[in-house]
């Protein structure tokens, strides 16, 4: 069986919020590595700030959605936290502040989307 048929059957068989975490893990993984690239590799630095901001993006307009089933506390969270990640990305490209913010917020979301945070209370 070749990579991409691999890919294309655990895609299928994945659950929404399986998805949602490796993309998280993912962003954030590129977000680490360009927090410890030096300050002249700005295209690396940029590129995971956009992968991010345009991810964060994507999630706000999906709760913009009516057709989103989310409770609407819910997604009204997300909306702001996404114009959040979106202002902090253009303070972190500017050099004024760093990643960590970002990062942290991708992990804290991780922990609500992780296996284990599904798992029913014993």
């Amino acid at each position: 069986m070749s990579f991409q048929a691999y890919q294309q059957a655990a895609t299928r068989s994945e659950d929404p919020r399986s998805t949602e975490y490796r993309l998280f893990a993912q962003v954030t993984r590129a977000l680490m590595e360009a927090s410890q690239a030096e300050k002249l590799e700005i295209t690396k630095r940029a590129e995971a700030l956009d992968w991010n901001r345009r991810m964060w993006s994507n999630f706000a307009l999906d709760c913009s959605s009516e057709e989103n089933q989310l409770p609407e506390q819910l997604r009204a969270s997300i909306i702001s936290l996404s114009l959040f990640v979106s202002k902090h990305t253009s303070v972190v490209m500017r050099g004024d502040d760093d990643f960590e913010t970002l990062i942290d917020i991708n992990r804290t979301i991780m922990q609500g989307l992780s296996p284990q945070a599904q798992a029913p209370a014993a």
